[in-house]
């Protein structure tokens, strides 16, 4: 029998010490960003108030899962040059800091000694970690769930090493 897959706000709630986000894919087509992504594409100012409507949601979660102690990460692995679309998320960032989140960068060309899962990822204490997959344009597919400790482990250090050798946020020039 397959394993439901948590949502993002189950497995946040959950944390107790840490959650940590690994970003693999250098382009996402997610239907939530799709108005803002095509703003930015035209020029146009993007919403980076982390309290607007648009914002809200995720903020209060980051927010309330912080203020319980709990470390938030975020590592992103991208190819260098960059893509817009990674120029646009490098932009956007400055909300994730703003709640509470850390954020580094790596060049795809720096992690290729690292072991990666085929997935992005969500994980959460250690013990638990959710696989954001995607297809080849970037748009979300069934997320994956597992507890396995094997595969907590691949993750949890595939994470540490992407966030030992990443750049700050402030530091990455795109």
């Amino acid at each position: 029998m397959r394993q439901s897959v948590p949502s993002f706000v189950e497995m946040l709630n959950s944390a107790k010490r840490t959650a940590v986000h690994l970003e693999l894919r250098d382009q996402y087509n997610v239907a939530e960003e799709a108005a803002e992504l095509a703003k930015w594409n035209r020029g146009e100012s993007v919403d980076v108030d982390p309290d607007s409507d648009y914002w809200t949601g995720w903020s209060d979660l980051v927010r309330s899962t912080v203020a319980r102690g709990v470390l938030v990460r975020r590592a992103r692995v991208v190819s260098v040059p960059v893509t817009d679309y990674v120029r646009y998320e490098h932009h956007i960032t400055v909300v994730n800091l703003a709640i509470g989140e850390q954020v580094r960068w790596l060049s795809r060309a720096e992690a290729s000694d690292i072991a990666l899962p085929g997935n992005d990822f969500w994980l959460v204490d250690d013990r638990a970690v959710r696989f954001n997959v995607f297809d080849g344009p970037g748009a979300a597919l069934e997320p994956q769930y597992s507890e396995d400790p094997a595969v907590t482990a691949l993750c949890a250090g595939a994470f540490e090493a992407v966030w030992e050798r990443g750049v700050e946020h402030e530091k990455f020039v795109v």
